[in-house]
This record gives C-alpha cells, sequence and structure tokens, in this order.
C-alpha cells in the first residue's frame, strides 16, 4: 500500500495478494523519484559487466570457464527475484511492502561489491602467491551474492512502481521509461568509472603487494559505487510514504517459499495467449543479449585489440575502450528512454519492440564483420588496431543503446498491464516476467564458453548464436503482437 506524497488510496484484495488501486494518479515526479534507485543499482550492474569478465581472466580464470561463472546470475533471477517480489506482495511491515526489501537489498550489493574489491586483498592475507586461488574462491563468492542482491532488489522496485500506476497502461510504460532512463544513467555513469585508468592515483590505498593497478582501479570504482547507491536509495525510499500491507492467508503459512514456488508455476497454466507470446518473445530476447553482456569487453580487448588477458596491456587498453563503448551505449539508451512513450503510443509497443530487435540482430551481424575484418588486416608496428576499426566498434555499441532501451522497459509494461486481471501481487507478476528471462540466460552461461572455444576460443560464434535469436524475436514481436489504438488520455504532472 503506497501513499506518494499527500495523496490516498483505499484498499481492495484481490488474488490472495494485497493490490492497492489508486485514487489520485501518482505524480511524475514521484514516480521519477521512486525509479531513480535504478541508477545506484546500475551503476554497479555497468563495473560489472564491463570489467569483471576481464577480472576473472585476470585472475587466472579461462575464457571457456568465465561464463560459467555468470551463471548465478539467472539462477538467483529465477529462484531469488521471484521470491523476493512475491514476499513483498505479501509482506505486512510497518514501513511499506517494498521499501524494506529495497533498503535490504542495496545493503547486500553493498557488502557484495566490498568482498569483491577485496577479494586480492583477503586472497593476500589468506596465503596467496603467484596463484591467486583464494582471491578467485572470495571473488566467486562475493560475484555470486552481487547478482543475488540485485536479483532481490529488483523484483521490489519494479512492483512498487506498478504498485503507484495500477492499471493506468500509459503511465505504467512512462513508469517503466523513467526506470529504463535511470538505468542508462547508472550504466554512463558506471561505464565512464570502468574506462578511467586512473583511479588508484585518485585513491592511492586501493593498490598494494597483493592488488596491481588493474584490481586497484577495480576496488576504487566499486568504492564509489558503494557511496552512489547510498544516495539513490535515499532518494527513492523517501519519495514515498507505504502503509503497512494487510495479513494473507497463503495456505501453509509454516512452508510460505514452497507456497510461492507452487503459486508461480501454477500460474502458467492460467496465463493467456498474449501474455505466453510476450513471454516467449522476452526469452528470445535475451538469447541475443546475454552473449553481448557477457562478452562486449572482452571482445574489444581480443579480437579487435589483439590482447592476451593475462596481463597484456592490449588488452587492458581494449577492455577500457570497450567500457567508453558501453558509456556511448547508455547514452543513447538514456535517449531513447525520454522517447520510448510518445514512440510505443505512436507505433505500437509490439512493433517498436520488434524493430528494436532487428537493430540489434543488424549490429551483431556488424561484429561479426567487424571481428573477420580486424582478423585480416595489418595493425601497426605497436600492435595498435587501426582508428576506422576502433570507431566501427564504438558505434556499434552506441547504437544497440536503442535496442537495450526497449529491451528494459516495454516488455514489463507489457506484462504488467495483462497480467493485472488475472489478480496477482505485482512481485509475482515480475517473477512470472523473470523467467522467461533467466532461462534463456542459464542456457548460454552453460553453452556459450565452450561453444566459442569449439571453435578456436573467440566470441564469434556466441555472437552468431545472439543474431539468430535477435532477427528471430523481432519477426515474432512485429508479426505477432497487435498494434493498438494512440492513446489521447493526459497525464498529470
Amino acid at each position: 500500500m503506497t501513499v506518494p506524497e499527500s495523496q490516498t488510496q483505499r484498499h481492495r484484495p484481490r488474488g490472495g495478494a494485497a493490490v492497492t488501486p489508486v485514487e489520485a494518479p501518482t505524480r511524475l515526479r514521484v514516480l521519477f523519484r521512486v525509479a531513480s534507485v535504478a541508477c545506484g543499482i546500475q551503476f554497479g550492474w555497468a563495473l560489472q559487466l564491463s570489467l569483471l569478465t576481464p577480472y576473472v581472466q585476470e585472475l587466472g580464470i579461462p575464457h571457456a570457464w568465465s561464463s560459467i561463472i555468470w551463471l548465478c546470475g539467472p539462477l538467483s533471477g529465477f529462484l531469488v527475484q521471484p521470491l523476493a517480489g512475491h514476499m513483498s506482495d505479501r509482506s505486512t511491515s510497518k514501513y511499506g511492502r517494498r521499501r524494506p526489501f529495497i533498503v535490504i537489498g542495496c545493503a547486500a550489493i553493498i557488502a557484495s561489491v566490498l568482498l569483491i574489491g577485496y577479494a586480492a586483498d583477503i586472497g593476500g592475507l589468506l596465503g596467496d602467491r603467484e596463484k591467486k586461488t583464494r582471491a578467485i574462491a572470495v571473488f566467486v563468492i562475493g560475484f555470486w551474492l552481487l547478482d543475488m542482491a540485485n536479483n532481490a532488489t529488483q523484483g521490489p522496485c519494479r512492483a512498487l512502481l506498478a504498485d503507484l500506476t495500477g492499471n493506468d497502461h500509459r503511465r505504467t510504460r512512462v513508469a517503466n521509461a523513467y526506470y529504463s532512463l535511470f538505468m542508462a544513467i547508472g550504466n554512463v555513469l558506471g561505464y565512464a568509472t570502468g574506462a578511467y585508468s586512473g583511479w588508484y592515483k585518485v585513491l592511492p590505498f586501493t593498490m598494494n603487494s597483493a592488488c596491481d593497478i588493474n584490481c586497484a582501479n577495480l576496488k576504487a570504482a566499486f568504492l564509489l559505487d558503494v557511496i552512489f547507491i547510498i544516495i539513490t536509495t535515499y532518494v527513492s525510499v523517501t519519495a514515498i510514504h507505504e502503509q503497512p500491507g494487510a495479513a494473507h492467508d497463503s495456505g501453509d503459512s509454516s512452508h510460505p517459499q514452497e507456497a510461492f514456488f507452487w503459486e508461480m508455476f501454477g500460474t502458467f497454466k492460467y496465463l493467456p495467449g498474449p501474455v505466453w507470446l510476450i513471454l516467449f518473445i522476452v526469452s528470445l530476447t535475451w538469447i541475443g543479449w546475454f552473449p553481448f553482456i557477457l562478452f562486449d569487453t572482452d571482445w574489444m580487448g581480443r579480437e579487435i585489440y589483439r590482447g592476451d588477458p593475462n596481463g597484456d596491456l592490449k588488452y587492458s587498453d581494449g577492455v577500457r575502450m570497450g567500457a567508453f563503448g558501453l558509456m556511448l551505449n547508455s547514452v543513447v539508451l538514456g535517449v531513447t528512454s525520454v522517447f520510448m512513450e510518445n514512440l510505443c503510443r505512436r507505433w505500437g509497443s509490439g512493433f517498436i519492440w520488434g524493430v528494436s530487435n532487428i537493430v540489434m540482430f543488424l549490429c551483431f551481424l556488424a561484429m561479426l564483420v567487424l571481428s573477420f575484418v580486424a582478423s585480416q588486416t595489418e595493425y601497426g608496428i605497436d600492435g595498435s588496431p587501426p582508428n576506422g576499426i576502433v570507431i566501427a566498434g564504438l558505434v556499434i555499441f552506441a547504437i544497440l543503446g536503442m535496442p537495450l532501451a526497449v529491451t528494459y522497459s516495454v516488455p514489463y509494461a507489457l506484462v504488467a498491464s495483462r497480467i493485472e486481471s488475472l489478480g496477482l501481487g505485482q512481485g509475482l507478476s515480475m517473477g512470472v516476467l523473470n523467467v522467461a528471462i533467466v532461462i534463456p540466460q542459464m542456457l548460454v552461461s552453460l553453452g556459450s564458453g565452450p561453444w566459442d572455444q569449439l571453435f578456436g576460443g573467440g566470441n564469434s560464434p556466441a555472437f552468431a548464436i545472439a543474431a539468430l535469436a535477435a532477427f528471430a524475436s523481432g519477426l515474432v514481436a512485429i508479426l505477432a503482437i497487435p498494434r493498438s489504438r494512440p492513446e489521447k488520455s493526459k497525464i498529470r504532472q
């Protein structure tokens, strides 16, 4: 139950979950503040996505195994995010249903990034010398805890926005566009932080005998993330006042988690055809995205800069250039998010989603072509790639911001609006959508490293699968999701 500023709401239980219709529409500035927590969360995600795959290889983990480490993301997304969303649906905390989960999740993120940043230091204290076995173990534990904390936080965040927008489909799209915008801002700041190589000079205490320059830069970046996530969490959770939720009879209350999973999977048999279609497109879309998310900066370091992750300066230069490309990607993501509502209202959400996935397909195809061109091109005496190849890679990264903005907003709005009629809590609704995201991610995490290794160890085989999935999902979205008529409702500022 959520009361933004002085607005009042009435209670109406549906389907065993607390649903709070909003009598007066939530002001856009309130939605804007609530969505701001995505900025802090995504700042850490950007650091994770741009720096950690290269860093695990610098620690000595082979390329073929690096994708296995990322398996925790989809696993925790499959279990933790829907469970956290469902528990927040039924929470009776005096602080509200969603906000306690958001605060606890952000605190867990802070603890996790500190564990990752200081993994080398901890490994050194535990006896690491040349082989960093203990540092790897600490890193993997922190990495997996970070994924679980991220997933535990995002479900209640999305559900809170859905609570505030109720049955207003247009306002739901606006709220998700705000969320996508703040994700873009967090990405820009995170990737810019990851692209800068001088943080060890700004925070000199981060470098020591166990932690070299690259390690110190990573540690300093995560310390900045801690400060940022504290600020954005405060701004978000103080934007509204949530009233305590009502108690619910969930059957066997002694096993609420077990009851939840029966409830979530039992929900699938009641889903109407349009929702199944959306979930299918979501799965194909994420088969496309996950190889890029895993290997974007690694692709730039290996295949554009021809670097070796084991201490090669060319590889480090490529990773930083990849992080800069992801920053450009996030700028485009943010700009696209600003225009998302108008684009969907004019052309239809399904059409915009489909076109964006076709653009994603063309970008992955261009990456494959650029990899081939780079392999056939003579580099300079110092081994630096030609400027034209680097610029082409950066342009591809930037253009991919447009379909990423659509992926971060349109599917959530479509599911939230179509599943409302089933009487589910919004936390459980986000869990249902998340299942469609994490299952393909599990497949990619398990298969992409060995698949790439089968063809020589590069990233191109995984990107080829990604391109096919993106093309298929685009066609299905364009042809199968009906285009709605333009809406003329006004949104209160």
